[in-house]
C-alpha cells in the first residue's frame, strides 16, 4: 500500500508518529458547504473560520510525514481523541475524512478505536462556547465515517446547552439557520422537539412572513398536522391570505389523507379573513373530492357564514343528508345565525327542537344556548319570553353567568323597563355572580332612555365609591326618600353605612368592583343634555383615568355644546379632535353640519362639507338629508346649485333624496321670476296632479342639467318627455338663472329656443306635446310678456345630436328651410324625425330683464 502524505494549510503537517516529542495539535479548515465531497487532495479546502489557529501549528511541523499502515490508525485514533479532549472537533473530522479517502476500511477501524468519551467532552467544551453551528456541521462530517452523532449528544448536558443556543438562535433573525441546523440534526434522530418550542418558531416565521420555512420546520416534527394548522392560524390572524393560500396548497401535498383538522382550521381562518366566499370554495371542493366533512367542518362553516340566513340553514340541511350528526354547538351557531337575522321565530323553532333532543337525552343545552335565545329575544325587546328562558335554565340546573344576565337586563333595558332591570341587576348580585362592566352600561344607557339622567349620575358616582350591591340600594332608598328595610341593605354578611354627611350613598368594603370604561363616559355624556361644562368635566375625567376618548366621545360633546347654540363651541371641539389624535369621522362633522344648519349657519354647513371630502371621508343618508332640508327657501342661482350638487352626488352614492321636498323649493326659487308671485304659484299647483306617478327625480335632474355652469352663450331648453307642468318648471329655472346672470353684468346675446319634442315627417305632433306647448305660449306670453315665435321645423336623422342643429339666434325660418331639404336629400333609406321648436327673442327677453320690478 502506498503511502498517505496529509498536507495541511498554511503548510501545516502532521509529524511523524514515531518521534513522540514531535506530537503537537494541528488545524484544520472546516467543511464549508456540506455538500461538498473532500478529495485525496485537502489543500482545496475552504480556509478556517479562525486563521490565527492554523498559523500558529504550521510552526511547530514545518516537514511533511509519510504515513505507513502498520498499526498507524491506531496512533491517529490516539492522536484524534487528544484533539477532541481540547475540543479539537473539526480538526477531528478531517483526519477521518482523510481516513476514509484513502480507504473504508481504515475509516471503519478510526471510528471503532477513537474515543468516544473524549470526543464528546470536546463537543460539548464547543457547545459551552456557543458553538452550536460548528459542533452540528461536525456531527455530520464524521457521520460519514461511521461514527454516531446522536451517542456524542445524547446526555443531558449536551442537550440543555444545545437547548439554550436554539432557543436564542429561533428568537432572532436567526431562524433560518436554525432550522437549517435542525433539519440536520433530525437526520440523526435527535429529538428536535426537545430543543425548542416548536409554537415559538412558528411565531417567529411567520412574523417575517415566510411560510416555507415554517413548513420546513413544520415537517421535522411528529404530529406534522398540528403544527400545519398552527401556520395557517398564524399567517390567518395576520391577515394575510396569500401565504395561508401557500400553506393550504402546501398541506395537500405533505398529508397522505385528508385532514378534516386542516380544512377545519382553513375554514375559521377564512372568517378571521372576512373571505366567507373562500370557505365555500373549500367546502364544495371537499363535496367533489367525495370527502364527507365532519360535524367540526359543518360548524366551522356555519358560524363563518352565520351573517347569511340562508346559506346556513342549507349547509344545515346537507349535514342532515350526509348523515352528521347536530351537536349542541350547532344549534348554538343557528341560534347565533337567527339572532344577526333578527328571526324570533326561527329562533324560537330551533330551540324547541334543542329542547325536545335535551328531553330524549341527546343533547344537554349550555349556557351558551340560553345566553343566545335571551339576547334573540332581547333585541325583539321580548322581555318575559327572556324571563321565561331564564326559568327554564333553572329548572335544569343551569346556573346564569354574566352573560345570561347582562343578556337578561338588557331585554328589559330595551323595552324601557328600568326598574325590572334593577331588579335583574339586585338578583345578579344576590346570586353571587360578579357583574362586568357591560352590565353596569346597560344600567346607564336604560335610565339615560328613560331621560332618567341624575339617577344614571347617582349610580356612576355611588358605583365608584361603594360596595356595588350597597349603592345599588342606596340608590333606591334615595329615589323613595328614605330606608324602608334596614335588614336587607347587606346581603353578604357586612354591615354597611350611609355617610355621615347626609349623602344617600353608603360605603362598605367592596365585594364587587366597578370600572369605568369609555362606553361608560359615552353614555354619561348623553345625560348632560346641552351641560357643556358638566360634558367637559366628564372627558377630564376620562384623560386622568387614562380612558381613550374616542370619536363617539368627541361627537356627543360636539352634540351637547350645539344643543345650547354654540356653534363656534362646537365647530371648535371639532378642530380639537385632531390634536387630540382623533380623526373626525362622519358622525362628528355630520352632528356639526346638522347644528350649523339648525342655527341657520348655512355657509358654515357647506364649508365643513366640502372640508370633509376633501379629507375623504364619505357623507352618509343623513350628512346629505341635513344639507337639503338646511333650507326652507332659495334665495340665489349659487344656493340652488350647490344644493342641486348634493342631490346628484346623493344619487350617485346610492342615497335615495326626498325628491318633493326638494321639488317644492325649486318651484318656489322658479315661480319667483314671475312678478304676480302667489298667483303662478297657485296655477302650477293647480297643474300638479297631471304629474301623478311620474318620477320626481326625473324633473329634479332636469333642471340639474340646466342650471349648470353655461360654457357658451347660447341658449337652448330641451324639454323632450316632460310634462307641461315639468316643462314650465325647467323654462322658468332657465329664466331665473338668466335673470341672476344679468344683474352680474352678464348679456344676453342669443335668443332662447326651447325644443319641445320629436315626430315623424308628415305627422301631426301628439297630444302631449300640443299641451306643453299651449302651456308654455301661455306662460311666456300671457304672464311674462315674452315674445315667442315658431322656431319652424328642423329635420334631423339622427335624434341623439339635436344639439348639433340647434340654430344659431339669428337664424331665420327661410335658412332653417333650405337646411331641412339638404338634410332631407341625405337620406334616402329611413324618413327623417322632426324637432318642434318655440324661440323667445333676444330683444324680449332684454326688456323683461329691464322690467322694473
Amino acid at each position: 500500500m502506498r503511502d498517505l502524505v496529509i498536507v495541511l494549510p498554511s503548510s501545516s503537517v502532521i509529524t511523524n508518529p514515531h518521534h513522540h516529542h514531535h506530537r503537537r495539535r494541528y488545524a484544520t479548515a472546516p467543511e464549508h458547504n456540506r455538500k461538498t465531497k473532500y478529495t485525496s487532495s485537502l489543500t482545496k479546502q475552504l480556509p478556517l473560520p479562525s486563521l490565527s489557529s492554523a498559523n500558529h501549528l504550521s510552526n511547530h511541523f514545518p516537514d511533511a510525514v509519510t504515513w505507513t499502515p502498520d498499526g498507524s490508525v491506531e496512533y491517529y485514533a490516539d492522536f484524534a481523541s487528544k484533539l477532541a479532549e481540547d475540543g479539537r472537533i473539526q480538526d477531528v473530522a478531517l483526519i477521518a475524512e482523510t481516513l476514509a479517502a484513502e480507504s473504508g476500511a481504515n475509516a471503519a477501524r478510526f471510528a471503532s478505536m477513537i474515543d468516544s468519551q473524549l470526543l464528546s467532552k470536546g463537543i460539548a467544551l464547543n457547545l459551552r462556547q456557543g458553538k452550536v453551528e460548528s459542533v452540528v456541521y461536525t456531527l455530520k462530517r464524521i457521520e460519514k465515517v461511521g461514527i454516531a452523532p446522536l451517542d456524542l449528544v445524547n446526555d443531558d448536558s449536551s442537550v440543555k446547552l444545545m437547548r439554550k443556543q436554539f432557543r436564542a438562535m429561533a428568537n432572532s433573525v436567526q431562524v433560518e439557520k436554525a432550522i437549517d441546523l435542525m433539519e440536520i440534526l433530525a437526520g440523526f434522530r435527535f429529538k428536535i422537539k426537545d430543543l425548542v418550542d416548536p409554537f415559538d418558531v412558528i411565531k417567529v416565521c411567520v412574523d417575517i412572513s415566510n411560510p416555507q420555512l415554517a413548513l420546513r420546520y413544520a415537517c421535522l416534527l411528529p404530529h406534522t398536522e398540528i403544527l400545519l394548522c398552527r401556520i395557517i392560524l398564524g399567517f390567518g390572524k395576520k391577515g394575510d391570505m396569500v401565504s395561508v393560500m401557500t400553506a393550504y396548497e402546501a398541506c395537500k401535498q405533505i398529508l397522505d389523507a385528508p385532514n378534516m383538522y386542516i380544512y377545519r382550521t382553513m375554514i375559521d381562518v377564512c372568517g378571521l379573513c372576512g373571505d366567507y366566499v373562500k370557505s365555500r370554495y373549500i367546502y364544495e371542493d371537499l363535496l367533489k373530492e367525495d370527502i364527507k366533512p365532519n360535524i367540526y367542518v359543518m360548524n366551522s362553516l356555519m358560524n363563518v357564514n352565520s351573517h347569511d340566513l340562508g346559506y346556513t340553514l342549507k349547509v344545515y340541511k346537507n349535514m342532515q343528508k350526509l348523515n352528521v350528526t347536530a351537536d349542541m354547538t350547532s344549534y348554538n351557531i343557528l341560534l347565533k345565525t337567527c339572532c344577526l337575522a333578527g328571526r324570533v321565530d326561527l329562533a324560537q323553532d330551533i330551540y324547541k327542537e334543542a329542547k325536545r333532543m335535551e328531553s330524549s337525552g341527546l343533547l344537554k343545552l349550555d349556557a351558551f344556548t340560553y345566553c343566545t335565545i335571551i339576547k334573540v329575544f332581547a333585541d325583539a325587546k321580548m322581555w318575559k319570553m327572556a324571563l321565561k328562558v331564564k326559568e327554564d335554565m333553572q329548572s335544569v340546573g343551569v346556573t346564569p353567568n354574566t352573560h345570561t344576565w347582562s343578556s337578561l337586563i338588557s331585554a328589559c333595558a330595551n323595552a324601557g323597563l328600568v326598574e325590572q332591570a334593577n331588579h335583574l341587576f339586585e338578583e345578579m348580585l344576590a346570586s353571587g355572580c360578579e357583574p362586568n362592566s357591560q352590565c353596569f352600561n346597560i344600567l346607564l344607557h336604560a335610565c339615560v332612555e328613560a331621560c332618567q339622567y341624575d339617577r344614571a349620575f347617582r349610580l356612576f358616582q355611588s358605583w365608584k365609591g361603594s360596595s356595588t350591591k350597597e349603592a345599588f340600594y342606596a340608590d333606591d332608598i334615595s329615589s323613595k326618600g328614605g330606608i324602608s328595610n334596614p335588614n336587607n341593605l347587606n346581603h353578604h354578611g357586612t354591615r354597611s353605612l350611609l355617610k355621615s354627611n347626609s349623602s344617600p350613598y353608603i360605603q362598605a368594603s367592596n365585594r364587587f368592583f366597578f370600572k369605568p370604561t369609555t362606553a361608560t363616559y359615552n353614555i354619561l355624556l348623553k345625560a348632560c343634555g346641552t351641560d357643556y361644562y358638566r360634558g367637559k368635566e366628564l372627558m377630564d375625567e376620562m384623560k386622568s383615568l387614562g380612558l381613550a376618548r374616542n370619536q363617539i366621545t368627541w361627537s356627543t360633546l360636539i352634540d351637547i355644546c350645539g344643543g345650547s347654540g354654540d356653534v363656534e363651541g362646537a365647530v371648535r371641539i371639532l378642530r380639537t379632535m385632531h390634536s387630540d389624535g382623533t380623526r373626525p369621522d362622519v358622525v362628528a362633522y355630520t352632528t356639526a353640519i346638522k347644528i350649523c344648519a339648525e342655527n341657520k349657519s348655512l355657509k358654515l354647513a357647506f364649508s365643513l362639507f366640502e372640508e370633509m371630502r376633501r379629507y375623504q371621508i364619505k357623507p352618509n343618508w343623513v350628512t346629505y338629508y341635513t344639507l337639503l332640508k338646511a333650507r326652507s327657501k332659495y334665495g340665489s342661482l349659487l344656493e340652488v346649485r350647490q344644493c342641486l350638487a348634493i342631490y346628484q352626488d346623493m344619487r350617485k352614492a346610492g342615497y335615495k333624496p326626498n325628491d318633493h321636498f326638494l321639488k317644492e323649493l325649486i318651484e318656489e326659487w322658479c315661480e319667483g321670476v314671475i312678478q304676480e308671485n302667489s298667483q303662478s304659484q297657485n296655477k302650477a299647483s293647480d297643474q300638479e296632479g297631471t304629474d301623478f306617478g311620474r318620477p320626481v327625480s326625473l324633473l329634479i335632474e332636469k333642471v340639474a342639467s340646466h342650471l349648470q355652469e353655461r360654457t357658451s352663450g347660447h341658449l337652448a331648453v330641451d324639454l323632450q318627455g316632460l310634462t307641461k307642468v315639468e316643462a314650465r318648471l325647467v323654462v322658468l329655472a332657465v329664466l331665473r338663472m338668466i335673470k341672476e346672470d344679468y344683474t352680474r353684468g352678464d348679456v344676453v346675446k342669443d335668443d332662447l329656443v326651447i325644443i319641445l319634442g320629436t315626430g315623424e315627417a308628415n305627422t301631426d305632433p301628439g297630444k302631449q306635446e300640443v299641451a306643453v306647448k299651449d302651456a308654455l305660449v301661455k306662460l311666456l306670453k300671457d304672464e311674462l310678456s315674452l315674445v315667442v315665435l315658431p322656431a319652424g321645423q328642423r329635420r334631423v336623422l339622427d335624434i341623439t345630436q339635436d344639439a348639433r342643429f340647434v340654430d344659431d339666434a339669428d337664424q331665420n325660418t327661410e335658412h332653417t328651410s333650405e337646411n331641412t331639404k339638404s338634410i332631407v336629400g341625405m337620406s334616402t333609406t329611413r324618413r327623417p324625425a322632426i324637432l318642434e321648436r318655440l324661440m323667445v327673442t333676444k330683444a324680449s327677453l332684454h326688456k323683461w330683464l329691464q322690467r322694473k320690478k
